[in-house]
């Protein structure tokens, strides 16, 4: 391909080059040498210009407003380390060897050819590989490595005991026992647990039936190297969608190839399609696009899309996920947020009164099963980060996961109950009005209350834990540039957020700082439809170099890469290397679109009008048009000049806008006309950081009244939480719990820039009042099935039919806050996917006292047990009568499998 030759000179501070021309400057004929051209965006990672993207080596140009070539391929192959880090796994599980502790092998060739393997090793038993290997040595291609496994004591542990039990103290039954996997950090290795049983090459076998193991792997194959295109041209006609035009080349064909994958994007059976390499439609990402732009750009597709994710029984879809999914998972209502849009793009008045009672039924759903009445947030994982060891620490399950409180979550479930309040102002529903305005008011008190840190200028990830709940000071992206967008900061608030969070050299990450040992999906990358997202919120408080920053990052992936992939590596900027990624991916074409509706060209949607707001950076100063653009019964052709966000002069057909807002009354076909001031906003800061990874979480024990851990390289000193609170200070790596009351200790590593480890697992201290278990084969008649591991004289099975309520007597001898939770099975499904999550809701008499969330425990697992969520509750002295019963709102996902297994209720009395 024949790139124009590039300036290249010393390169820039990181950031927006301030004064930065953006077009090129004339040559005079007489000049001897060519004036180089200055970037719209430079740092030390990339080059942005009007036509095309520079990094390194490889360089994206656009040929026209239609066509773009790339010379990218991805480096991941080239200097692989021949260090591979592994370790082996029961059932899918993490279940070998305490975390961070691994096996090693060397893969680099042997004396005399000998083949590359390793000896037969023993489950649990660390091996490291002596063979030398120099700093500068390189992974060869297509390296085969034969890996072995001496399963005989675990197999032994089955012959004697029937079980086995792990590291963790966790008993893995024989007939439990399914296979076992390698895990590790070099492809085709991963290091994602969960889904190991979704790779059959990663499975080890016993040939011979001796209790050696073996799998032969092929290491860095040259066939895998990731490439994309070299060449995109546009071959589908898309003239009927708005059509765009600028000074800028690049962002001309950016925009076009994403209004191509959004055709590409549609089913045949007029459903979007989430990514090329994803089908079907996911409740979050259709309706993260639809708020981005697919509403304005498709809205019928829009409106099909989300009825599809909505049950028989008229509630909103959670996609399957954590333990089963709902309520594990419950960002399912920003469905709500993307129904409004619709609305407020078409003003269809029928699409009104057909999602409002799907919406209402399924947030009175979610008070019951997910809102805290403690702190009054709501529980559930993350919203779109549903990989569980991708945000969460390693020792937290899908119970804990439920029970933690999480910053985007809370934001969708705020911004839900005010869209339902708008919705019943439209339809004359003033007792819903009120309610749900409430309901919005008291969760965005408590996300201000509890998540916010003043120290950090942002929100923290979540709180989490189990009987005492701690916050994350992680930050998390999305959660963060919902909260500005939606309302939930304001003021110098919401301007704290955009100018502090952590930003990468390749863009915002998820979460940050990165966690260490997991592989980058979540973690350790950058999703451009988050990015899109963060550009909105800067948009939103005028922070222009954080906008600039944003529009730069959304455009060099998708330039380099000929697509709009899902995400790409925050430490490299590179498509490969992630867990799973997709081309065409539809929240990401969305983000692109929504740079130019909603950020440049500034489109609010209100219910009668359509305002404009626009933000050109002066970095992208100039003209553009936006013609063919439909607005419910309009037509509008849209011409803007200048940069800035305050508006000289605006017009419709000639005469003056009045609120810079086209009336939805307006109809036929229409020309605005904006000129910008050319003034840029007060300058704000960028949190710009270079990418880095926390410590690892502390693995600690107790005993003699004391907590031990590991030392841990990277940690400066340890924090010691005592019931979520900080107690102490240390370098040690010991601490020596007082005498006292019950109490919940966990540990933090801190390293020397202050960053923070996920907190330890919690270990309950104190001469408490010993726990109460209330066998439940006593208050129903145990089940007949041959499963293992459950106390007593055996368990009960409940589900839509059987045991459906349960009465179950406790008395207690002194008044005071007890945690109720039960040991259960659930064998019907993995721990990361399917939607068979149990619910039960617990009342003692009429009181409610919470929902009884029992995940899945992995397939066909029905010895694997367990504790689900506990529930904090105050009883007084004497007895009570608890209820566990299915009621409607505990329908789970699935809609006909609702089944677990109940060993008994435990009791503790925690204050």
């Amino acid at each position: 391909m024949n790139f124009r030759s590039l300036f290249v000179g010393s390169l820039l501070p990181l950031g927006l080059l301030g004064a930065c021309q953006t077009q090129r400057p004339a040559v005079p004929v007489a000049a001897a040498t060519p004036v180089p051209e200055i970037p719209i965006w430079k740092s030390a990672a990339y080059r942005l210009y009007r036509d095309r993207v520079v990094q390194d080596r490889f360089e994206a140009e656009a040929l026209s407003a239609t066509e773009l070539v790339s010379n990218y391929q991805s480096p991941a192959n080239e200097t692989q380390s021949p260090r591979v880090e592994f370790k082996f796994s029961l059932n899918g599980k993490d279940n070998e060897m305490t975390p961070g502790l691994n096996h090693l092998l060397v893969a680099v060739p042997r004396p005399g050819g000998a083949a590359i393997e390793t000896p037969p090793i023993v489950f649990g038993q660390r091996y490291v590989d002596a063979t030398p290997a120099p700093a500068t040595t390189y992974l060869a291609p297509n390296t085969l490595v034969k890996i072995q496994l001496d399963l005989r004591p675990v197999l032994a542990a089955f012959k004697k005991d029937g079980f086995y039990t792990t590291f963790k103290g966790d008993k893995l039954y024989q007939q439990d026992f399914k296979h076992v996997y390698v895990a590790g950090g070099a492809a085709p290795l991963s290091w994602d647990f969960d889904n190991l049983v979704n790779k059959p090459g990663l499975e080890l076998k016993d040939p011979d039936g001796n209790g050696i193991y073996e799998v032969t792997l092929t290491l860095n194959q040259p066939a895998a190297a990731k490439t994309t295109a070299s060449q995109w041209k546009q071959r589908i006609n898309t003239a009927d969608f708005p059509q765009y035009s600028s000074d800028y080349p690049l962002a001309d064909a950016l925009y076009n190839l994403a209004l191509e994958e959004a055709r590409r994007a549609v089913e045949p059976d007029s459903t979007f399609r989430t990514g090329q390499e994803w089908a079907g439609v996911w409740t979050r990402d259709i309706s993260y696009s639809i708020i981005l732009a697919q509403a304005i750009l498709q809205p019928r597709v829009a409106m099909k899309s989300l009825l599809r994710k909505v049950s028989a029984d008229g509630r909103i879809i959670q996609d399957t996920g954590t333990g089963g999914a709902y309520p594990c998972s419950t960002d399912r209502v920003i469905w709500a947020t993307a129904a409004w849009e619709i609305y407020q793009v078409t003003g269809d008045e029928a699409w009104l009164r057909k999602v409002y009672p799907i919406i209402r039924k399924s947030i009175i759903d979610d008070r019951q099963n997910a809102y805290d009445p403690v702190t009054g947030l709501v529980r559930g994982e993350s919203s779109f980060l549903d990989w569980r060891e991708q945000t969460y620490p390693r020792w937290m399950q899908p119970a804990d996961i439920y029970q933690s409180e999480n910053l985007g979550t809370n934001v969708v479930h705020y911004q839900a109950n005010v869209v339902l309040a708008q919705m019943a102002t439209k339809l004359g529903d003033p007792g819903i009005l009120a309610r749900h305005r409430r309901q919005a008011e008291a969760i965005k008190f408590a996300i201000n209350e509890h998540l916010w840190q003043p120290s950090y200028g942002y929100y923290g990830q979540y709180l989490y834990g189990r009987t005492a709940l701690a916050l994350s000071p992680r930050a998390e992206a999305l959660g963060e540039a919902l909260s500005v967008l939606f309302g939930v900061a304001e003021g110098s608030r919401a301007q704290q957020v955009v100018a502090k969070t952590p930003t990468t050299p390749y863009g915002i990450s998820c979460i940050y700082p990165q966690i260490p040992g997991i592989p980058p999906y979540h973690n350790n990358a950058v999703w451009p439809f988050v990015q899109s997202f963060w550009a909105l919120a800067a948009a939103k408080v005028g922070n222009e170099q954080s906008l600039t920053e944003s529009i730069a990052a959304i455009y060099r992936p998708a330039a380099l890469f000929l697509t709009n992939k899902e995400n790409y590596v925050a430490g490299n900027g590179d498509f490969a290397g992630t867990q799973i990624n997709s081309s065409n991916m539809l929240w990401s074409l969305s983000g692109s679109l929504s740079l130019v509706y909603k950020v440049l060209f500034g489109l609010q949607y209100q219910t009668d009008r359509l305002v404009f707001q626009p933000f050109v950076p002066q970095a992208f100063q100039g003209r553009r048009r936006l013609t063919g653009f439909p607005y419910r019964r309009a037509v509008l052709d849209i011409e803007m000049e200048g940069f800035g966000n305050a508006i000289a002069t605006i017009t419709l057909d000639g005469q003056p806008l009045p609120d810079a807002a086209v009336p939805a009354s307006l109809t036929g076909r229409h020309a605005v006309r904006l000129v910008l001031r050319n003034e840029a906003p007060a300058p704000a800061p960028v949190n710009r950081v270079v990418n880095r990874f926390s410590p690892e979480t502390p693995t600690v024990t107790y005993a003699n009244q004391r907590l031990t851990w590991s030392k841990s390289e990277d940690a400066e000193e340890y924090q010691v939480l005592r019931n979520g609170v900080l107690v102490t200070t240390i370098k040690t790596s010991e601490y020596v719990v007082p005498a006292g009351p019950f109490a919940v200790y966990q540990v933090i590593a801190v390293d020397d820039a202050g960053r923070e480890s996920f907190a330890s697992e919690p270990l309950e201290t104190g001469p408490t009042i010993p726990a109460r278990w209330v066998q439940l084969e006593t208050v129903a008649p145990k089940a007949n099935l041959a499963y293992k591991g459950f106390t007593g004289h055996g368990f009960i099975e409940i589900s839509q039919t059987r045991n459906t309520a349960l009465t179950i007597p406790v008395t207690v001898s002194a008044a005071g806050v007890y945690a109720l939770d039960f040991r259960y099975a659930n064998g019907n499904g993995p721990i990361n996917t399917n939607n068979r999550c149990a619910i039960r809701t617990l009342r003692d008499g009429r009181k409610l006292l919470g929902t009884v969330v029992l995940p899945q425990r992995g397939v066909e697992e029905w010895s694997n047990w367990g504790f689900s969520n506990p529930i904090l509750v105050r009883l007084e002295k004497g007895p009570h009568s608890l209820k566990l019963a299915y009621e409607p709102a505990n329908a789970n996902m699935n809609g006909e499998v609702n089944q677990a297994l109940l060993d008994y209720l435990r009791v503790r009395r925690v204050e």
